[in-house]
């Protein structure tokens, strides 16, 4: 490149490029690098940007794929880099910009040159273009078989050694970026990579010490937040806040390869991208992501993965045990900061999750926060502003909750904090209210989108089982969470009353042509059904284990009393409907004998009377099972696996027989009754 390149465009015509890519071999110690590495431009800000310089930079590249076998130019430039960054720590104290300033420049060209090596090549021809030897053309010696493995070697220790300096922050940066683009070999093989140069390399051999350390670095770096320095504080050309050139490339890299390797593809919508305040914060949260998440290789676990399950607080003082691996200590209270600051990204999601699932201590940790709000409002706020967010986002903030509510004290803690002017939440004014009936609040709310909009199969289940497991703490609920429990079940009983009218419709039909095929409204009404069913287990939970502690719930049912009064006798919901039905019955009962134009006031202090007076061994004890972060469903909807419909619809024929007389189902409808569908499957109606 040199000094006089300036501009992207005059990429394509530069002579050192040209030397570099072309036919002749330059050894590490030629003057030429000195010159080549000796070159500024402007970032690239956008992707449109970014574009162009691979576009000017391909020629070049594809020219240097096809002559490096011969000329070995790639593997001088990766010496030259190594034997440069030697000295990068002294370079450092000594303030020596300009070494480090090449040395930034040696890796930014190592760096782009992976990227499309990566794209362009098996990991079998990548890895020759690392072993060449110029002084036996045309074969590859042992002695030069560890050059790719040195450099990652050496970008470890640049990561975790060199001082985090104005003048060090810009390669920091880079070495980072390097190691994501390295990882991207997963992006282009569609099976699951075990046997790949990054597990033979990083998962063993000379790399794998620095395991625990590297770890440690980039979780500090996400903590730590460090902006890019200041105009003039370095040589280099001052970059957009958005980061460096290399940055940019690395940076769509690894948010293509954590989306891979975690959650099986695109999402349904991009993520925002966010104005990024600190670039190395957010590069090297992508790489912990990316260790994180590398498959364990045939014989060997993922260190990586291991270190991020095991590391304590710096407050523990008790010791690792010998059989846990690459363990290292952490500032907990720093840790949990960032997370609550930077849940705005996707990926800082994923670290929460990836951390609460897989680390006792930090679980453990987070679950005694007295502050719980402070992480739990902006999981509430991804939910709510979900048609914001890609499924993604929405879909780890919602693992969270249910990995939080699989614990009792925070069922309960929740429902003691109070909230005031919740100013995103937009539906109503909500003033006051606790911590605990707003996570009801957007969930339901949550549900409902789901209904009317994205009628997504896995997000009522994991909203309902997040009520699940909240629901025998619950604890003074607002009125209006109260009343939106009671809506959603409304909702869903107008549905159900809809499935089962057009199933009549159906079958009435059928009678006069029995060529034609029915639906098969059997397995809609079984899906929707069960999800009532899910309704009335999480209401019964609540009355039987807090009915004392929940006048506004009880308001709400009394208030809408009407709304059960079909489920009584149905086949499908006898059984939990005894204690809703008891306690309706019990305080109208008490209502009644108040009189009449009872304030609401008034109401609710019978409610309470009422409470205390109901005897406690008259609610059947409720059956609702703990849900976690792998069950979704409760033990009772297995216990009714055929649909129960049959009988609800022959009784509305009879109720409203056809003009033909027939008052009874055909018995091929019967035989052809479908047994209940895997959970996964059933949420394709709503």
């Amino acid at each position: 490149m040199g000094s006089n390149s300036s501009r992207i465009g005059d990429l394509p015509k530069n002579e050192y490029l040209k030397k570099l890519s072309g036919t002749e071999s330059v050894s590490e110690n030629d003057p030429f690098w000195n010159q080549l590495l000796s070159f500024s431009f402007p970032a690239p800000t956008s992707s449109t940007e970014l574009k162009l310089l691979e576009e000017a930079t391909v020629s070049v590249c594809r020219s240097l794929v096809v002559n490096n076998p011969r000329t070995g130019n790639l593997g001088a430039l990766i010496k030259v880099f190594l034997s440069r960054t030697k000295e990068l720590k002294l370079s450092a104290e000594c303030q020596n910009h300009i070494f480090i300033w090449q040395t930034h420049n040696a890796l930014f060209i190592i760096c782009c040159l992976l990227k499309v090596f990566i794209c362009e090549m098996s990991e079998e021809e990548l890895q020759l273009h690392f072993t060449y030897e110029e002084k036996s053309p045309g074969s590859y010696s042992s002695d030069a078989e560890d050059l790719l493995e040195e450099l990652l070697c050496c970008l470890m220790q640049l990561i975790t050694d060199i001082p985090l300096l104005d003048i060090t922050y810009e390669i920091s940066v880079e070495a980072v970026s390097t190691m994501v683009v390295f990882l991207s070999c997963q992006l282009f093989h569609k099976e699951v990579l075990r046997q790949s140069i990054s597990h033979k390399y990083l998962m063993r051999g000379r790399c794998l010490p620095y395991t625990s350390k590297l770890v440690k670095t980039l979780l500090y770096n996400f903590i730590r937040q460090e902006k890019p320095p200041p105009p003039g504080a370095h040589v280099l050309p001052q970059q957009s806040d958005g980061g460096g050139l290399l940055y940019g490339l690395a940076s769509g890299v690894a948010t293509g390869l954590w989306t891979v390797f975690t959650l099986g593809g695109v999402g349904s919508k991009a993520a925002a991208t966010p104005e990024l305040s600190s670039p190395l914060a957010n590069q090297s949260l992508l790489l912990l992501l990316v260790l994180a998440n590398l498959t364990d290789a045939a014989d060997t676990p993922n260190p990586y993965r291991q270190a991020i399950m095991s590391f304590k607080n710096t407050q523990d003082s008790s010791p690792f045990p010998s059989s846990i691996p690459h363990a290292f200590q952490i500032n907990f209270n720093s840790l949990y900061t960032a997370l609550c600051e930077q849940q705005t990204s996707d990926q800082a999601t994923l670290l929460l999750y990836t951390l609460l699932h897989q680390n006792s201590n930090v679980r453990t940790y987070m679950l005694a926060r007295t502050d719980m709000e402070n992480l739990v409002l902006p999981i509430l706020e991804i939910l709510y502003h979900v048609e914001e967010r890609n499924s993604h986002h929405v879909y780890m903030a919602l693992i969270i909750l249910l990995i939080l509510t699989e614990d009792d004290g925070f069922n309960r803690s929740i429902h003691e904090v109070i909230l005031k002017n919740i100013t995103w939440y937009s539906e109503r004014v909500l003033t006051e209210i606790s911590l605990g009936s707003l996570l009801i609040l957007v969930v339901i709310r949550t549900i409902q989108y789901n209904m009317t909009r994205t009628r997504d199969k896995y997000l009522h289940t994991n909203c309902l089982a997040a009520l699940a497991n909240m629901s025998a703490q619950f604890r003074s609920l607002h009125q209006y969470a109260a009343q939106r429990i009671i809506s959603l079940f409304s909702l869903l009983s107008k549905k159900h009353n809809k499935v089962l009218e057009q199933a009549t419709q159906s079958l009435r039909g059928s009678l006069s042509s029995n060529d034609v095929p029915l639906p098969d409204y059997a397995q809609d009404l079984n899906v929707i059904e069960e999800v009532i069913r899910m309704m009335l287990e999480i209401i019964n939970s609540c009355l039987t284990n807090s009915l004392h502690h929940n006048p506004n719930l009880v308001y709400a049912l009394l208030y809408k009393r009407d709304l059960f009064e079909q489920f009584r006798t149905h086949p499908s919901f006898q059984d939990i409907m005894q204690n809703i039905d008891l306690v309706i019955t019990f305080f109208s009962s008490r209502l009644l004998q108040a009189g009449a134009e009872l304030s609401v006031e008034r109401v609710l202090e019978i409610i309470k009377q009422g409470a205390v007076a109901l005897p406690k061994d008259r609610l059947k004890l409720s059956r609702l099972l703990r849900h976690t972060r792998g069950a979704h469903i409760f033990e009772n909807v297995y216990l009714n696996l055929q649909p129960c419909w049959l009988s609800v619809a022959r009784q509305r024929c009879r109720e409203q027989p056809h003009a033909n007389g027939l008052t009874s189902l055909p018995d091929a409808f019967i035989g052809k009754t479908p047994v209940c569908p895997r959970m996964e499957k059933r949420f394709h109606i709503f």
